[in-house]
């Protein structure tokens, strides 16, 4: 019965599907039960290169075409997975372990609506026009790039893959993408999407499979790809940067984060307890932008704490496919997170709930990568455990009495990508987030995303922006024209 949803992923090139050249295979399971999902090509450069030449052969028919036939192209991809949305959802479940509902409610209505959006934004798109006092006018042209490498993590797999692949395309770039080798299924989804649709030509998107090491350092060397956006840890992000440059690509890195989740006391207390839950639980704390660092102004912190830790007594745990809580990306992963609740005991933190895992689950999923949603009291704000990316559902909670202390507390790691502040005073909200070193702070709410707002971090949290006219400046060139 283990094996009888197998299936064999292949490799998508100038329309062909094949496996490696090398003819070798990994084996994909879903980490809720460890139930083998697929066999998965292990790519190597040669399958790069011939990816690359596909796209290189078919990039110039690609920027020719006119935006708006591109544009209703690419609305006929979003149509195609808008139709398959409870088949993709599963797949989306069964690979990464999140639970059912949430790949339903979040993972594949995002994909449908980034190839909605950049539709629409390529066709508005406009460009500067500056006069000179002698009457010379100056305009703005942008071309495509040529060929773009996107390489997407395990955590989001269609939703950031579509997030990077839709405005590619929309501004006549063509793709290849290495989706993470823990989560390659709707990857390979796209892949079949794309290629039924009647008029985007074979060798616009590409998909390699394959490791990080053979297939992904392949694609950022490539001479031939002229840009790369990359979603994945820092220190791996740092790696790409430093291959990239050597031939200066474009590049986009969005990395890691440790993002700090800042209580004040006036805050609507039912509204930040919610808001804190989702960010520090959402999709198991496997999210770039996840608030694992819980600040809390001491008026109202052990209140708080014990709020918190009484909705996370509420989740059900199990099955992805009907619990609210479902298992982690891997049991690599799961032990990695196991590690740092066992470290943050050392360090002197006190377990509130969770720091486990889960006893009691039938099988198949008592051999699953669970772990218990945890919250963490006692250590301080420069701990390791308050300070490393865990990326996983653990959360540590913080008391602080000023403002310039939660801000300082937020500021001390070595990560800038995102934030949320709770407060019922607007100027202070104002305030803190402009304060707080970070690309995005959320006020009184939390992931509640525009896509036409820029996308990206500082410091360690990588470099570049993404996201509407962000996007739309990333994946071109623009050159100047000026006539007297």
């Amino acid at each position: 019965e283990e094996e009888k949803e197998e299936k064999q992923l292949l490799n998508y090139v100038g329309g062909v599907w094949g496996g490696s050249e090398s003819g070798e295979w990994f084996e994909n399971r879903e980490p809720a039960s460890c139930r083998l999902l697929a066999n998965v090509p292990r790519s190597t450069e040669s399958d790069v290169a011939a990816a690359v030449k596909a796209a290189m052969a078919v990039k110039k028919e690609w920027a020719e075409m006119p935006f708006d036939k591109r544009a209703r192209l690419l609305e006929q991809v979003a149509d195609k997975i808008e139709a398959r949305l409870d088949e993709l959802a599963s797949l989306e479940s069964r690979d990464v372990g999140k639970p059912l509902w949430l790949a339903k409610a979040v993972d594949i209505p995002r994909a449908v609506s980034n190839f909605r959006f950049f539709a629409g934004a390529i066709r508005h798109d406009e460009t500067q026009c500056t006069h000179m006092p002698d009457g010379s006018i100056n305009y703005t042209q942008r071309s495509p790039v040529g060929v773009f490498g996107l390489i997407t993590p395990w955590n989001l797999p269609l939703y950031l893959l579509s997030w990077k692949v839709a405005p590619a395309l929309a501004c006549g770039n063509c793709v290849v993408a290495k989706p993470s080798e823990v989560t390659p299924m709707t990857a390979h989804a796209l892949a079949e999407i794309i290629d039924s649709v009647d008029g985007i030509p074979k060798g616009v998107f590409n998909v390699v499979h394959g490791f990080g090491a053979e297939a992904g350092q392949a694609l950022v060397a490539h001479p031939d790809v002229r840009g790369i956006s990359f979603t994945g840890g820092t220190v791996t992000g740092r790696k790409v940067g430093a291959i990239a440059m050597q031939s200066f690509k474009k590049l986009s890195l969005e990395l890691g984060g440790k993002n700090a989740t800042v209580v004040f006391d006036d805050c609507d207390f039912d509204d930040a307890v919610n808001g804190a839950f989702r960010a520090a639980f959402a999709n198991q704390g496997q999210i770039c932008l996840c608030g694992s660092r819980l600040l809390v102004q001491r008026g109202v912190y052990d209140k708080f704490v014990a709020a918190l830790a009484a909705k996370v007594k509420e989740l059900t745990i199990g099955d992805p496919a009907t619990s609210k809580f479902g298992s982690l990306s891997s049991h690599a992963h799961r032990d990695k997170v196991e590690s740092y609740v066992k470290l943050a005991v050392e360090e002197g933190g006190t377990i509130v709930c969770g720091g486990k895992r889960p006893a009691g689950l039938s099988p198949p999923f008592d051999e699953g990568a669970f772990f218990e949603p945890t919250i963490i009291t006692g250590l301080s704000t420069t701990s390791r455990c308050a300070t490393e990316e865990i990326f996983g559902p653990v959360v540590t909670v913080h008391p602080f009495d000023t403002e310039q202390e939660a801000v300082e507390a937020a500021n001390v790691v070595q990560y800038g990508l995102a934030g949320s502040v709770w407060t019922s005073d607007l100027k202070r909200g104002h305030r803190v987030a402009g304060n707080i070193h970070s690309g995005m702070i959320w006020v009184n709410c939390w992931l509640h995303r525009d896509l036409r707002v820029p996308f990206g971090g500082v410091k360690a949290s990588g470099i570049g922006r993404e996201g509407g006219v962000h996007s739309l400046e990333f994946y071109t060139e623009s050159k100047n024209v000026c006539i007297k």
